[in-house]
């Protein structure tokens, strides 16, 4: 339920309610809007009718609204308006479209530079890279772990970008958070509640993919163990879904990116590089994305796709990604969206 408070109520009045709400054993999350303070009311203990009808008489309450939605802290009905997360400078969730760029695993120093100095003459605002992989495949190659994360964070700083990379393991988040700037929880970890519950408690944001099979009420209630332990800064990323097409990698699920605009105030990114698994497919799908709303995109570069250690197929060289930068400029402004004024000083790599 929602616990809306009069405009006039005081701090007193707010941390009174706090404390009821947490001796019925549930948790209060504040959310203060540009005309109300509202406090959601969630957790594992049932809301007695009782705690109910004594906060409808406290002090500074003006009403009780249920909330009718399973997820209830990334519900438009406790948030209305967007949420907007700042990384570095970069705005997430606002009009302006976030190009996060990079390679899908660090491999080499020369490699992961070239590709940062690539992405950021292009225009890119953050870059990717993965030092942690998961693989279908034991035999694959699995990243090279903090020595990745370091090549990673040193062409990050180079560059100016901010760095997201993802995590696989509980025991790995303050590892990550120490050189990542945004956490990556990829698709087959959408529902590593231990995970999900570590992430929460890293006051740095989080990107949540959707898992492969995962509905988006799933994906939702994803979001909402990192949002219950205390971390407002989820981004959420459509990467395509397992249907029964093989051609593609998977299938892109373009609608649920105005989906997520009914339901959800958390901005959504999308990925056309794992959706699709072919290079030649991700403009077209990422244009197919900004025209349906995304918040902005997540695409692989790679200097030598054909030599890549990881996810060649879906990689685009330097020049695509630039051809790309320069399409979808337009299809974000005709949609009342802007790219950053980031088109960069450092000059693109002869590689690729």
């Amino acid at each position: 339920m929602i616990v809306v408070m009069k405009r006039e109520s005081a701090e007193e009045e707010l941390g009174q309610v706090l404390k009821q709400i947490s001796e019925a054993g549930l948790k209060g999350h504040i959310v203060h809007g540009a005309e109300r303070t509202v406090i959601g009311v969630v957790g594992v203990v049932p809301v007695l009718p009782e705690l109910k009808e004594m906060l409808e008489f406290a002090p500074g309450v003006e009403e009780i609204v249920p909330i009718t939605k399973p997820y209830k802290l990334s519900s438009r009905e406790l948030q209305p308006q967007n949420t907007v997360i700042n990384v570095g400078g970069v705005t997430i969730g606002d009009k302006e479209m976030v190009v996060i760029a990079g390679p899908c695993a660090a491999e080499t120093e020369k490699q992961v530079m070239d590709t940062a100095q690539a992405v950021k003459a292009a225009g890119a605002d953050i870059l990717r890279g993965g030092a942690f992989k998961p693989s279908t495949s034991p035999y694959h190659f699995r990243g090279l772990g903090e020595g990745g994360l370091r090549l990673l964070a040193q062409s990050a700083r180079e560059t100016g970008l901010p760095l997201i990379s993802e995590v696989l393991t509980p025991e790995d988040v303050e590892l990550v958070a120490r050189y990542a700037d945004i956490l990556q929880i990829g698709a087959r970890n959408m529902q590593n509640f231990v995970l999900l519950d570590r992430v929460g408690k890293i006051g740095k944001p989080v990107l949540l993919k959707r898992g492969m099979s995962a509905t988006i009420q799933e994906w939702l209630l994803a979001a909402e163990y990192i949002l219950s332990q205390g971390n407002r800064q989820v981004i959420l990323c459509e990467r395509g879904i397992r249907t029964f097409e093989t051609y593609t990698r998977n299938t892109m699920d373009i609608s649920a990116i105005p989906i997520i605009h009914k339901l959800s105030h958390l901005p959504i990114i999308a990925d056309p590089s794992h959706a699709t698994g072919k290079w030649y497919l991700v403009t077209p799908l990422a244009l197919a994305a900004v025209a349906g709303g995304a918040n902005g995109l997540m695409i692989e570069v790679h200097p030598t796709p054909d030599r890549a250690l990881k996810d060649g197929a879906q990689s685009l060289t330097f020049e695509n990604f630039e051809l790309l930068m320069q399409q979808v400029a337009p299809v974000a402004a005709a949609v009342g969206r802007r790219m950053r004024a980031s088109a960069a000083s450092v000059p693109a790599s002869s590689g690729g």
